[in-house]
């Protein structure tokens, strides 16, 4: 299960020929949620509310990227890492109290 990024605590994972919808995992704290692609909407599991608008904000910035991860995982191959939320702006705000 390969780390594709991790940012103000929360870790996005791709698992090796997941089947279904194209999508990533997202874990903060001990909750976890599978996020689709396509629309980023919560396929199951659940994360706290500002963490899971963290996830949807990052994943809109890389979609492109997360689409060619799962091409690749899909093959068995190591996805590449994908930047992390960068500090400033609205990212900036940390998720302690999530």
């Amino acid at each position: 299960m390969p780390k594709l990024s991790e940012f103000f605590g929360i870790a996005i994972y791709m698992y090796w020929g997941d089947l279904g919808p194209p999508h990533f995992h997202a874990r903060y704290g001990g909750e976890k949620a599978s996020i689709a692609i396509g629309d980023l909407s919560v396929l199951a599991g659940s994360l706290p509310p500002r963490a899971l608008g963290l996830v949807v904000e990052w994943g809109a910035i890389h979609r492109d990227e997360l689409e060619m991860a799962w091409q690749r995982a899909s093959r068995n191959e190591t996805p590449d890492p994908i930047e992390p939320l960068k500090e400033g702006g609205r990212d900036a705000v940390r998720c302690s109290s999530c």
